[in-house]
């Protein structure tokens, strides 16, 4: 299995603003600051732009798949929540907390995706247990790493256990599972997301490992990371609040490596752990200001990537 792909999708926004059924446990969405909506989802959609306009120079297959007005889905340029491509030709679909965050599923994505040359035998549709109140939210979740067959997640309200283990027995995976924290107006609170605090590339690992207040599970996490010979950057607590976790290997042209990130994210970095990270690729970072403060998510959540095996590989 590959760990790093050079196609992705990624779904233009057209009605960006904060989510207030998400905000109830994403703590990195700040409040409204008197722009109109139309405005932030028009400095929205320029970060965007910018983003795949630097990921198509540097090589990377971008697919974009435009949004649309109706139904209102303010988190849609974050496709990596809802859904996942895989070299085994499956796509799963993942049950989504928020409700406004499930009408972002739409059929026309295996469609263009197929347009484009894909092969997909078949969908792993997990979406049904919202009907129980269980979430999984795909590769916002889980932290895959697929070459060594391993899934990270930290369990929250929208990262279910239970459902968790289902999916790496459904994919023969094995989980690593924790619990993480964040500490938000003097209280630890479960992190939402893995992906938050952590990023696994086919070499390194970036790690809030301060996050795991377990001793126990703190080590476990990093003796399986380290047991598959990643290079460790350990991050602080300030650094997650700046979106280091948030951050993708992919490949670029002839298969050169890159690290994609936000501008607050390169930021937030040391110079020596950049250095470090540069060792595993070359850095492509972009201003996505708009999109983290009302949204919550940096440049690996507006990120899916396609691993699926060309139909050609198929016949």
């Amino acid at each position: 299995m590959q760990q790093t792909t050079n196609t992705l999708l990624m779904i233009r926004p057209i009605a960006f603003r904060r989510n207030e059924q998400t905000a109830a446990n994403n703590y990195y969405q700040k409040a409204e600051n008197g722009l109109l909506p139309a405005a932030i989802n028009a400095k929205a959609q320029n970060e965007f732009d910018h983003l795949v306009l630097k990921l198509e120079e540097a090589g990377v297959n971008v697919i974009v798949l435009d949004d649309t007005l109706s139904p209102e889905t303010p988190d849609s340029i974050f496709p990596n929540n809802w859904i996942s491509f895989h070299e085994s030709a499956d796509v799963t679909i993942y049950p989504m907390f928020a409700e406004n965050r499930r009408w972002e599923r739409r059929e026309d994505v295996l469609d263009l995706l197929e347009e484009n040359g894909f092969y997909i035998e078949q969908l792993v549709d997990y979406s049904a247990a919202e009907n129980d109140e269980v979430y999984l939210e795909g590769t916002g979740s889980l932290v895959l790493d697929r070459e060594n067959g391993k899934a990270y997640c930290c369990i929250s309200p929208r990262s279910d256990e239970e459902l968790m283990i289902e999916f790496c027995e459904d994919f023969e995976m094995d989980p690593v599972i924790f619990d993480a924290f964040q500490t938000v107006d003097g209280e630890r609170k479960a992190i939402y997301h893995t992906n938050v605090m952590m990023s696994v590339g086919e070499k390194f690992a970036v790690i809030c490992a301060d996050a795991i207040d377990d001793s126990k599970e703190r080590k476990m996490v990093l003796d399986c990371l380290r047991s598959d010979g990643k290079e460790i950057i350990l991050i602080t607590e300030e650094q997650v609040n700046g979106f280091a976790g948030n951050i993708l290997q992919v490949k670029g042209a002839d298969g050169k490596r890159y690290i994609v990130m936000s501008e607050t994210a390169k930021n937030t970095f040391t110079p020596a752990q950049l250095k470090v990270l540069e060792k595993h690729g070359e850095i492509i970072s972009s201003d996505l200001t708009t999109i983290e403060t009302y949204g919550g998510g940096s440049a690996r959540c507006m990120m899916a990537e396609v691993f699926l095996p060309l139909q050609e590989d198929e016949e």
